[in-house]
């Protein structure tokens, strides 16, 4: 490593959620969304590309603005002026192709669909719209729900991966009745057409593309079930006809689809109901035969050790990204929120493992992700780079600021912790602190803030600085405050060696 790397591994002022990373040539491009700071709704900002050499995490660069919803035609016709969860895969014609989906609030006839391609010579260059996903007779691809395509190249046979899940494909027809003028809007498509299609338009889906990555030739057809009882939407859910004991019960497929192959066995990793983690399932097909595998991560480490809902360490939101093997090392690449909603996502990743039985134990969420290792125990650090940040009471979601929520916010140019009020613990993971004997922290409000055994009164309205002994002298070490009374934030925090 030329440099630390600590998440968000991007620079903290930039938020690119959704994220697919993928090697082409000797560096790693992410591919996702752009979310604006302090945003009102998702996905506000441009496709920009960042990269870094695959041997150097810390070297992440981007040239600016790649592809804009404007250069979609159907974004004037349509009033959809955003461009959500994009992937991209090389052609077989040496070409890069990049797949997305128009959105936006202003949306007519429906938020989803069709799936727009873009293209380009180069990884990271400035990508051309060239057409939508389509059918041999030449009718736009509507099928199921066009939305977060992923695709792969997969020999030379393109595979385009899509879909959402709501809950009305759960309900008793009768029950249906009553929502499928609401369905058919949100989707753009007509009652007599959601009726028409076998088994309802939710669940993933997978089908083939020509060699002009836009026909299909085969498909599309449903990878994964739609059937989630026990998810956060059980409420309006009828508890009739719904699969007890069904594998996906409690981590069903929502959005988010991505793709992978390694070596002989396919892994679909998608966004589960449950919203704030990423699971993945797994096939010996690219199109069939699905089993749910597990958890890989979750944005507050819920069903980390067990962890349960009640006790999520952030303010959980949506998640979506995937795997990839960088330089001989696996990580998988999600995002966290900011701001108090979920719509100031940042871009974090954390080493995994693959076991020899092709599974992927669940790591925990951290600040060290793709440092290779703890983070040095000198030196000084962005507050914002909190892995846990919680007062017991976490919210999950949001498309409006929770009031009070301790939270990364911006003002002025700057990005701190604020809301930090009594019973809140910011937490760091990890430090070699093998080392250290002092924190310094910048803080400001008044309050009480501790480390460890020691506590430090703040009475500040402006940025002031209070000092730590350092007793954790551990080389993987995390920093663990606490805030006991009152309401502060906090800028950076610097750590010391003896003199």
């Amino acid at each position: 490593m030329k440099h630390q790397v600590y998440n968000p591994f991007l620079p903290t002022d930039v938020y690119i959620p959704d994220g697919e990373p993928h090697i082409f040539g000797n560096r790693v491009y992410l591919y996702g969304s752009h979310d604006k700071e302090g945003g009102e709704t998702f996905c506000m900002l441009d496709y920009e590309v960042w990269s870094a050499p695959v041997d150097d995490l810390s070297d992440w660069s981007s040239k600016g603005s790649n592809f804009s919803a404007a250069q979609d035609p159907l974004s004037k016709e349509t009033g959809r002026e955003y461009i959500y969860a994009p992937d991209c895969v090389r052609g077989n014609d040496g070409k890069y192709y990049l797949y997305y989906c128009l959105s936006g609030d202003k949306g007519v006839g429906g938020y989803f669909g069709p799936i727009g391609v873009a293209v380009c010579d180069t990884p990271d260059g400035k990508f051309t719209f060239y057409g939508h996903v389509r059918f041999a007779d030449g009718r736009l691809c509507y099928r199921f729900v066009p939305f977060d395509p992923a695709v792969i190249n997969d020999g030379g046979v393109i595979r385009l991966y899509y879909g959402t899940w709501y809950p009305f494909d759960e309900l008793p027809p009768e029950e249906r009745k009553k929502y499928l003028p609401q369905e058919a809007a949100m989707f753009g498509k007509t009652v007599e057409e959601i009726l028409a299609e076998p088994g309802g338009v939710m669940g993933a889906v997978s089908c083939t593309l020509a060699d002009d990555m836009l026909t299909i030739t085969d498909g599309p057809r449903r990878i994964l079930p739609a059937v989630t009882k026990g998810t956060p939407f059980e409420s309006i859910l009828a508890k009739d006809g719904l699969i007890e004991g069904h594998q996906w019960v409690g981590h069903g497929f929502y959005e988010g689809s991505s793709i992978r192959k390694i070596g002989d066995t396919y892994y679909f990793i998608y966004s589960s109901v449950n919203n704030h983690e990423l699971c993945y399932a797994t096939s010996r097909y690219p199109d069939r035969d699905f089993t749910f595998r597990g958890t890989i991560v979750s944005n507050g480490d819920v069903g980390y050790h067990g962890r349960k809902e009640a006790d999520r360490l952030n303010h959980t939101g949506t998640t979506h990204g995937s795997i990839e093997c960088i330089n001989g090392k696996w990580y998988v690449f999600y995002h966290r929120q900011t701001h108090g909603t979920d719509y100031s996502r940042q871009a974090c990743a954390e080493p995994i493992v693959i076991l020899p039985d092709g599974s992927i134990p669940q790591v925990e969420i951290t600040s060290c992700g793709l440092n290779g290792g703890p983070l040095a125990g000198t030196g000084e650090y962005p507050a914002v780079i909190c892995c846990n940040l919680t007062d017991g009471h976490m919210p999950h979601g949001g498309n409006a600021s929770f009031t009070g929520v301790p939270m990364v916010t911006d003002a002025d140019g700057e990005r701190f912790l604020t809301n930090l009020h009594a019973g809140t613990m910011i937490g760091y993971k990890y430090f070699d602190l093998r080392a250290t004997q002092a924190l310094d922290a910048e803080v400001r409000g008044k309050g009480t803030l501790v480390l460890g055994d020691a506590a430090a009164e703040v009475d500040s309205d402006v940025w002031t600085h209070v000092t730590f002994p350092v007793c954790d002298h551990g080389e993987n070490a995390p920093v663990v405050f606490h805030v006991t009374a009152g309401n502060l934030e906090m800028r950076s925090f610097r750590l010391k060696e003896c003199a």
